[in-house]
């Protein structure tokens, strides 16, 4: 893609972690398209959804997600959902990020194209948000999805809450969709040694902004069934103003109070290497570290 003048990242996350079959359905329009590379999805199933990651040029980003979203449409029925992580959409969001030559505003026009025709081709209601939102209370993909699927028709039927494109009643398999722009984010998840859910909820609750925590961190606890164990999963919105490592240390220090102890950590989709390269300087204890020495950096110029 060194060809391509403008780059734009674009991270649709789909309501569906478990079957393998449908996941390569929906995957499978990111494929072997020209100026378009799938570089990454990894699928939950027990928050039953897929993160997919892809990069290209921004149009034919665009019409290749739509059609992923086409098969999804197609595929998902949120009616017999049930997962650990919020969900209001068979595609649940879908957000833009600006990586070459792409400015925010071009980024958020990119979005707005692409609800519109969301909207048109499968008849999903659409919400803008994070900088693509049309008013301030929609900017919080949290509040956006408050509700889920289950509780957006009542919710519609709120005018404050009529979606940007579309009518106000869901699709009736596919529910709702946000679509935006944002900068790049880490989806970052810490594994806790116990099943007790509350834990996690406390945990996340002393971390994040909403209620008295770090200012770029969103989190939540869940559980993890299958393994016995519970996670503090989180989205670290400015990873230059909130690092890996304080949240890390932080989770370790309240997990202590309720006698628990940090198993692992793990990061969903991709990262920014600075983000990385930040927190092994902190662990590592190195002196003005930066990423001019680091080789890829040099390779990239």
């Amino acid at each position: 893609m060194a060809d391509i003048k403008k780059i734009v990242e674009c991270v649709p996350n789909f309501s569906e972690g478990r079957d393998l079959e449908k996941i390569e359905k929906i995957v499978s329009p990111l494929r072997g398209k020209e100026n378009v590379k799938l570089l990454n999805y990894e699928a939950d199933k027990d928050y039953n959804r897929v993160v997919v990651t892809v990069m290209g040029e921004p149009q034919a980003v665009k019409e290749a997600v739509l059609e992923a979203i086409g098969v999804a449409t197609e595929v998902i029925d949120l009616n017999t959902h049930e997962g650990q992580h919020s969900r209001m959409g068979a595609t649940d969001v879908v957000p833009f990020i600006p990586i070459k030559n792409m400015s925010m505003t071009e980024t958020v026009e990119l979005a707005k194209e692409m609800a519109k025709e969301m909207n048109e081709r499968f008849d999903v209601p659409v919400f803008l948000y994070e900088k693509a939102a049309s008013k301030p209370e929609r900017e919080n993909l949290a509040k956006v999805r408050k509700g889920q699927f289950e509780g957006m028709p009542e919710k519609l039927k709120d005018p404050e809450w009529y979606p940007d494109f579309g009518k106000s009643e869901i699709h009736p398999t596919a529910g709702v969709t946000a679509v935006g722009a944002r900068m790049p984010l880490v989806a970052y998840n810490i594994d806790l040694d116990t099943q007790n859910i509350e834990i996690a909820n406390k945990i996340s609750k002393a971390i994040r902004h909403s209620s008295g925590g770090f200012r770029y961190i969103k989190a939540g606890g869940v559980e993890i069934k299958e393994r016995g164990i519970t996670q503090v999963t989180m989205n670290i919105t400015d990873y230059t103003k909130t690092s890996i490592y304080r949240v890390f240390e932080t989770v370790k220090m309240e997990a202590k109070r309720y006698g628990v102890n940090v198993l692992g950590s793990e990061i969903i989709g991709l990262v920014p290497m600075e983000a990385l390269v930040d927190t092994a300087a902190y662990y590592l204890g190195l002196y003005g570290f930066s990423m001019d020495k680091v080789i890829e950096t040099n390779l990239m110029e």
